[in-house]
């Protein structure tokens, strides 16, 4: 070995039986064992009394209902509880093919002021200003790899969303709403950024909603920017056939010669990045800062007037940074030599 040489470190095989293992398994009869509590438990990003992070893996739903028999909140509540009575429940949710910071509460307590402070940041204030100013400062910043580049190199997205029904009766899809449709909307709002320039057809953006609806980042990227979401198929299937089959030359930004993305030897790009022939969904939680709520929690359910003397050095606001899952790492690397 020298110094500097990269090396590349496969999953480990029993990560990938665990994997597999929760596949099939029913929630009601799973019991985790200690090698796979372990696996679970290297998801968690910090722990303390009222809170879970957790950096969730691709391929995992968070919410389980049937035919889904295992979820995050299934697996959370069979090996994460550390000595609760219960595991951990949901705060805010994550679509089942993207990755990244999860956030689960400990106690009703906490899971009631989270799930309000992530639905109506308005409602979650409190007579405590250092909560309220800890709230305001409250954000999720996702990064996603699109295809094509926005327009502008950032911006704002206010695009209300509906849901609809395909033919089939069944399957529902969220839409930008149309003005004169008489289907119910929510507002949605996410705020953008570019950073970088188009790279094999793709750019990478940073998104930060500023309201939580149903696949709202999914949607404003297709629709309301005209940039799907690299490995989305649902709201992107057409753009990903044109972009696939569609014979490209791009261009080097500071030499202007015409380049091809080159494969770097022993990575296997065919495992979902940018280049597979079908990429996995590139789109992942990567920061999350939020109120320290075990510190506010006596202030907030009226035990205490203030912050108790021992919590007080604590910090207000907790900040988190997920890294990428290894196909989201792989279009990264290929690009990154190209990133401003």
């Amino acid at each position: 070995m020298e110094v500097g040489a990269r090396i590349h470190i496969p999953v480990s095989v029993a990560e990938t039986a665990i994997a597999k293992r929760f596949d099939t398994i029913p929630s009601g009869t799973l019991y985790p064992n200690a090698d796979e509590i372990e696996y679970l438990q290297r998801l968690v990003k910090y722990k303390d009394s009222a809170l879970l992070v957790l950096n969730k893996p691709p391929k995992v739903p968070v919410k389980g209902n049937m035919p889904i028999h295992n979820s995050m909140d299934a697996l959370a509540a069979a090996a994460l509880s550390y000595g609760y009575d219960e595991g951990p429940k949901l705060v805010h949710r994550l679509d089942r093919e993207s990755s990244g910071l999860l956030l689960m509460g400990r106690t009703k307590e906490s899971i009631a002021h989270l799930q309000l402070l992530f639905s109506y940041i308005n409602k979650a204030r409190s007579k405590c200003q250092a909560w309220n100013d800890a709230c305001e400062a409250t954000y999720q910043r996702y990064w996603a790899l699109v295809i094509g580049s926005p327009k502008d190199k950032e911006g704002l997205i206010s695009a209300r969303l509906s849901k609809v029904l395909l033919d089939d009766g069944k399957t529902e899809r969220v839409v930008l709403a149309q003005h004169s449709s008489l289907e119910p909307s929510r507002e949605a709002v996410t705020e953008y950024r570019v950073l970088g320039p188009t790279i094999n057809g793709c750019s990478w953006i940073e998104l930060c909603p500023l309201t939580s609806r149903k696949h709202q980042l999914r949607v404003h990227c297709a629709e309301a920017l005209g940039t799907p979401i690299v490995g989305d198929y649902k709201y992107g299937w057409f753009v990903h056939r044109r972009w696939k089959q569609m014979p490209r030359v791009d261009i080097e930004p500071s030499s202007g010669k015409p380049y091809k993305l080159r494969w770097p030897e022993g990575v296997d790009i065919q495992k979902g990045s940018v280049l597979a022939k079908v990429p996995l969904l590139h789109l992942h939680c990567r920061e999350l800062v939020l109120p320290n709520i075990a510190k506010f929690l006596d202030v907030l359910d009226g035990k205490s007037e203030n912050v108790h003397p021992a919590l007080s050095t604590r910090p207000d606001l907790l900040r988190f940074v997920a890294s990428m899952p290894s196909h989201m790492k792989i279009s990264w690397n290929l690009m990154s030599s190209f990133l401003v």
